[in-house]
């Protein structure tokens, strides 16, 4: 498959490895697979090789109940929780304070939903699902906003480069010695004379003589003839449109058709979460999440079984979904720069990749709960890119759905398409990134067996 030329060598989208080293040669394998262990080094001291899943117990659960350890991370999480959404609160008109906030409290309810979820069996599991709905309905609310802003920075950022980057070689200029268009009768555009040496569509030079082809006489000035066609093609610019003019034209239309869409979009958000934090709903899962700041309910269970049996085996779990749902996923085909597999756009293509970052996030949380002064690098880099890769599918969708738009200039349409493209050669290049990333890391864990 021949190269994009807006892409850099050594990857999709000029990443190489682990998606932020250019390459330098087209399809260069990188060297994160190389080595005993890739850039990242041996796996933490927790890493449970055995398994080959997640991590094993740590001195942090050293003489320690299961309830000694879930209920102080939670306390810790719900407390990041009020906190946040106390400075919420005090922002006032601060746009940017009040995003920061909201951000913030969003880590901590994904935080507090996760460990929640995994760790179900040790919880009082009725009170344990209504707070996961609650938490997830808050966080998906909070989260519309900032994915409508951070989209439209995107497809804008992805215009421009598309349309002012400077490594295209340049195009010959044309020509523009050509003859001035006429109209009928002979006459030129404006008035213009013809130029010397070409011919008027409709007419010769007046009074110049001329010989019909089928009767072979001459016929005057005015007479019809075979020649006195206006249909004619002759002397028309008949040029094809230069790609690059047609997409700086559309591109133009594009973006504002595009900040419309999604600063309407943001808007509807952003009236969306103010609704919701002013709604008794909102007041009840606050009030839950204080009373989590003082009293986990958790099971008889939890208090006498010590964390290093009790919390491990559903860590485990955990990742083991994980590794299943990687597992389904199409790394091999995925590997190959360029494959054009992520062209597609489709729902039903993403949604094992979306799936596969859902898990990994409660499984890079869990490891938190068991092991807090340790983050495993991979699973981290891992994350980031199924995080840019969501963001790049969320951004050719808004770019399909904007060309679909009744009654748009073709130049337009044509800039939404190529900026579509864009954005699935980006969720390409996150998938690509991510299977290096990945490969990565079982090679290390398996590197430990031996």
């Amino acid at each position: 498959m021949a190269q994009r030329p807006d892409q850099r060598t050594g990857g999709p989208a000029g990443l190489l490895g682990t998606g932020c080293e250019p390459g330098g040669a087209a399809g260069a394998r990188a060297a994160v697979v190389d080595g005993p262990y890739g850039p990242y080094g041996p796996p933490g001291p927790y890493d449970d090789p055995a398994a080959g899943t997640g991590p094993a117990a740590g001195p942090h659960l050293a003489g320690r109940t299961a309830e000694d350890v879930l209920a102080g991370y939670l306390h810790q999480q719900s407390a990041d929780f009020l906190r946040s959404l106390r400075l919420h609160r005090e922002s006032g008109p601060d746009a940017e304070g009040a995003g920061a906030a909201a951000r913030r409290l969003r880590r901590a309810a994904r935080r507090i939903s996760a460990t929640l979820h995994t760790f179900r069996p040790l919880t009082e599991e009725a009170w344990a699902d209504q707070l996961l709905a609650e938490l997830g309905w808050l966080s998906g609310t909070l989260a519309r906003e900032q994915a409508c802003a951070a989209r439209r920075d995107r497809l804008m950022a992805a215009l421009t480069r598309l349309t002012g980057r400077t490594d295209r070689p340049d195009r010959p200029e044309r020509s523009t010695d050509r003859a001035p268009r006429t109209g009928r009768g002979g006459r030129t555009d404006r008035g213009a004379a013809p130029a010397a040496g070409t011919r008027s569509m409709g007419a010769r030079t007046a009074g110049a003589p001329r010989k019909t082809e089928a009767s072979g006489t001459d016929s005057g000035p005015g007479s019809p003839g075979p020649d006195t066609d206006t249909g004619s093609l002759e002397g028309r610019d008949t040029a094809v449109p230069d790609a690059d003019a047609v997409l700086a034209a559309g591109a133009a239309r594009a973006g504002a058709l595009l900040d419309r869409q999604l600063t309407l979009a943001r808007t509807r958000a952003h009236s969306a979460a103010l609704q919701a934090l002013g709604s008794s709903r909102f007041h009840a899962v606050a009030d839950s999440v204080a009373v989590l700041a003082s009293e986990v309910p958790l099971t008889r269970a939890a208090a006498d079984v010590p964390a290093a049996e009790a919390l491990p085996p559903l860590a485990e779990q955990a990742a083991r979904r994980l590794a299943e749902a990687v597992g389904a996923l199409p790394l091999v085909r995925a590997g190959q720069p360029y494959n054009a597999e992520a062209l597609a756009d489709g729902a039903r293509q993403d949604a094992p990749w979306h799936q596969v970052r859902v898990l990994l996030r409660l499984s890079r949380y869990a490891q938190e709960v068991l092991v807090p002064e340790y983050a495993d690098p991979r699973l981290t880099e891992a994350a980031l890119l199924l995080e840019g890769h969501r963001d790049a599918a969320e951004a050719a969708a808004a770019a399909a759905a904007a060309a679909r738009t009744p009654r748009i200039a073709p130049a337009t349409a044509y800039a939404l398409g190529v900026l579509h493209a864009d954005q699935r050669h980006q969720v390409e290049a996150a998938r690509y990134a991510f299977g290096r990333v990945w490969l990565s890391r079982e090679k290390a864990l398996k590197g430990v067996e031996r």
